[in-house]
């Protein structure tokens, strides 16, 4: 996809100039200053004033008032010396000590270096004088801007991301966008926007219910009168759905091609995702934030209601509220162009500069059984693996709940690898049992295929050879007591692999009965695999697996990978009256619904690893699930995530419920809590200090050790040291480690970088204030020069006397 052209920036050079010389304004058609009424439920903004720049051009802060220097009245001079009297009767000759000895002896003495000299006294106090107006104005200017702008502070961006063939995303000119706002309440007010508002380019700010594929390419297609968009979020969500994902997520990168199953490519057959719009694939050259706080919301709606609405039908008159959104993006084109880019500038540049940047983080792994971590699993040892996803996405970045799309699903694998680590046989199980969380599943399986990479190159303690079976967790939050077993039919024409499905699918069905709460169901034998990472594992080998799903065909999730993929989303609710530390532990039917899918897979791990005799003690705890549930999408800052997080990682738990996007910074904070909630669940807590808090001899091979604070205690936190075999490996493309930025075969996301990303609001001046504002302006400086002329020839004129 051709790259967009950058944008030109809007401000006018006359509007420059305006700015540079100008001081705030006064406010509103009647010249008050604007303040919304006490009437509507916001806080109270602090008082604008209009900026004088143009409404088409960028944002600038209004200088603050020229101080305009009268320059130093001159003292008065001293009596000039009397001339030299001329030789003649009464009086010295040129050779005797008369008067005109004396006038030259006092000239030469004012010649001396070390005499006083008035004029450059003169200038020093002037320079000084000049430096402090300048450190008065520059200690004023951030008072001015505070005064002007106000900035929006929860808001998130789109952002640029870019793979082998295109960007897609959002981005501003460099200087940012700015623009008049208009408000879209119902689609009728688009032609405002498109066609007969008198005051273009205009900041949209959209209602969450009207972000949609049509609207959106309307706007897309007027870019030339939008300057960007502000998205607040539906209130309620909307009934009718929404994913800005694609139909068919991950299509090219799975196991189904010409080569393999071509019936079923591209998603033939089966739409997995029929609302994906694909607008979060797609590329606009405008910047798009989301308004994440209503109370912002409303003010800019106030700030619109009060300036931008004309009377009886009119055009409105300036002043004018407007928006400026700055997002500029540097990388461009894609993968292939912004990494050669930055390929360059490492090798010949001092300071590199780089454009963009691999998504990339780490797996979560553990095992039932210790594996030596440095070495190699015995060939002839086979292990049973239950994966799921950890990673989710939305149009905006980092905003990413995921609650059905990933989170639900690795809640429950955490609580079965719990179950099952209880199991009194489990250490002594004839297969061991592995348990991985993957990352950047979303963007074309980037954990998952390395996993798979490092299998096969051997730098992973498991090969594909040992795989017994895989048992993968799709979306399962959202069943009506059913779950749904998917298998790949093209795999299973195999005899040998068609006897091992059917080994797995005759093991749910036994844990299943002891099940009251799940029914198991199969789709038919000719339907193929959902997008899942099983697919990539079947791209270099035929492994025996199957998907666990809530849906038989389509997604059930109405919000798949979107910003409404929240708690309400899986029907999880709390009581009003609850105290933070009583929602934590308070057991929610969401809670339980997924204990009991938690236990399934447990009793399944446990029977495919050969066990037999203590199935019916695995049962998942529903206590467990509530509080995942409440740390990953409630609260993650809560009392039982801190006590099992080491102390210089607490700022990971942030402020509110996590975000599950992949990222370019690793770990990412989804990554560390879910890799020490593992260890909490799974690993052994040792009577060893701080000090004593490592491995020694095998032990540092086979676990890992990490010290956490520990529950709180009547004399403060009560620190523990815990072993377990939780560890971390690489997801990050195979395609930046062979550098094949072109790559077919792997995932080649990258993300842009930038440097400002900023959203904020003011009053905009008509141009007949901006020219009038240039005028004065340019009769200040003529003067300012005049007066510096002036003084300059005074200062001339007393060292001329002074000498």
């Amino acid at each position: 996809m051709a790259a967009p052209r950058p944008r030109s920036g809007l401000r006018p050079p006359a509007a420059a100039a305006a700015a540079a010389a100008s001081r705030w304004l006064p406010m509103g058609p009647d010249g008050s200053r604007w303040v919304p009424g006490p009437a509507r439920p916001v806080p109270a903004p602090r008082r604008l004033h209009v900026s004088a720049v143009s409404a088409t051009g960028s944002a600038r802060a209004a200088p603050t008032s020229a101080h305009r220097d009268g320059g130093l009245e001159p003292r008065a001079a001293p009596p000039a010396p009397a001339p030299p009297a001329r030789g003649g009767p009464g009086g010295r000759g040129p050779r005797g000590g008369g008067s005109g000895g004396c006038g030259k002896m006092a000239a030469a003495e004012a010649a001396r270096p070390g005499t006083p000299q008035r004029a450059p006294l003169l200038l020093l106090i002037l320079l000084l004088l000049l430096f402090l107006l300048l450190l008065a104005g520059s200690s004023q200017a951030n008072s001015v801007e505070r005064k002007i702008y106000i900035p929006l502070n929860r808001t998130a961006p789109c952002v640029r991301l870019l793979n082998a063939t295109h960007q897609i995303g959002c981005q501003s000119s460099l200087s940012g966008d700015t623009g008049v706002i208009h408000v879209l309440e119902k689609e009728q007010d688009l032609q405002w926007v498109l066609a007969d508002g008198p005051h273009p380019p205009y900041m949209v700010l959209l209602d969450g219910d009207l972000f949609t594929r049509p609207l959106l390419e309307k706007l897309k297609a007027a870019s030339s009168r939008v300057s960007g968009l502000a998205v607040a979020l539906a209130q309620p969500r909307p009934a009718a759905g929404f994913s800005p994902g694609l139909p068919c997520p991950n299509d090219g990168f799975g196991v189904y091609s010409g080569s393999y199953g071509p019936q079923f490519a591209h998603c033939n057959g089966t739409v997995w995702n029929p609302l994906g719009s694909g607008l979060a694939y797609e590329d606009f050259s405008f910047p798009i934030f989301l308004l994440q706080d209503h109370n912002e919301t409303q003010l800019i709606k106030e700030c619109y209601r009060a300036h931008n609405i004309g009377e009886n039908g009119s055009a409105p008159v300036f002043p004018l509220c407007a928006m400026q959104l700055s997002a500029h993006m540097h990388a461009v084109t894609s993968t292939v162009t912004c990494m050669r880019r930055s390929a360059a500038q490492t090798t010949f540049s001092i300071n590199p500069e780089v454009v963009c940047d691999p998504l990339t983080d780490y797996n979560v792994w553990s095992s039932l059984q210790p594996i030596n971590g440095s070495g190699r699993l015995d060939p002839g040892k086979r292990v049973v693996i239950a994966a799921t996803r950890l990673d989710s996405h939305s149009f905006f970045w980092n905003v990413a709940p995921g609650a059905e799309g990933s989170a639900a699903s690795f809640v429950t694998q955490l609580a079965a690898a719990e179950a099952l680590s209880r199991a009194p046989d489990a250490p002594t199980l004839p297969r061991n049992v592995l348990f991985v969380f993957f990352q950047g599943e979303t963007f074309d399986y980037i954990g998952s295929s390395r996993l798979v990479y490092d299998m096969e190159r051997g730098k992973f303690p498991v090969a594909l050879d040992n795989i017994h079976s895989l048992v993968e967790l799709g979306q399962v939050a959202l069943r009506n007591s059913t779950l749904w077993m998917h298998t790949d039919p093209v795999s299973q024409r195999n005899d040998s692999v068609r006897d091992q499905v059917q080994q797995i699918l005759s093991a749910l069905r036994s844990s299943g009965a002891t099940v009251p709460n799940v029914s198991l169901e199969e789709p038919g034998r000719t339907q193929p695999l959902p997008p899942s990472s099983l697919q990539r594992f079947l791209r270099a080998r035929n492994v025996s697996g199957v998907v666990l799903a809530d849906h038989q065909a389509a997604f059930r999730n109405q919000y798949y990978q979107s910003i409404y993929d929240t708690p309400e989303n899986i029907g999880l609710q709390y009581p009003p009256s609850l105290t933070p530390e009583e929602a934590l532990n308070h057991v929610t039917e969401t809670a339980k619904s997924l204990a009991d899918v938690a236990t399934l897979l447990g009793r399944t791990l446990y029977r495919l690893a050969g066990g037999e005799k203590h199935d019916d003690t695995i049962q998942a705890d529903p206590l467990t699930v509530t509080r995942l549930l409440y740390g990953f999408l409630i609260q993650a800052n809560n009392s039982w995530f801190r006590s099992v997080m080491r102390p210089d990682l607490q700022g990971y738990l942030g402020g509110g419920p996590l975000q599950h996007y992949i990222a370019v910074n690793s770990p990412v904070n989804t990554t560390y809590v879910v890799q020490h909630i593992l260890a909490n669940l799974t690993g052994a807590v040792l009577n060893r200090t701080r000090d004593q808090c490592h491995g020694t001899g095998t032990d540092k091979d086979l676990f890992e050790f990490a010290w956490v604070q520990g529950p709180e205690g009547p004399s403060g936190r009560e620190p523990l040291c815990v072993r377990s075999t939780v560890r971390l490996s690489k997801a990050v493309s195979p395609a930046f480690e062979l550098q094949h930025w072109a790559s077919a075969d792997y995932s080649t996301w990258t993300e842009s970088r930038w440097k400002d990303i900023r959203a904020r609001i003011f009053l905009v001046a008509g141009r007949d204030l901006e020219i009038t504002t240039l005028v004065v302006g340019i009769v200040i400086l003529a003067l300012s020069l005049a007066t510096t002329y002036f003084i300059n020839a005074k200062l001339l004129l007393f060292q001329g006397l002074g000498t």
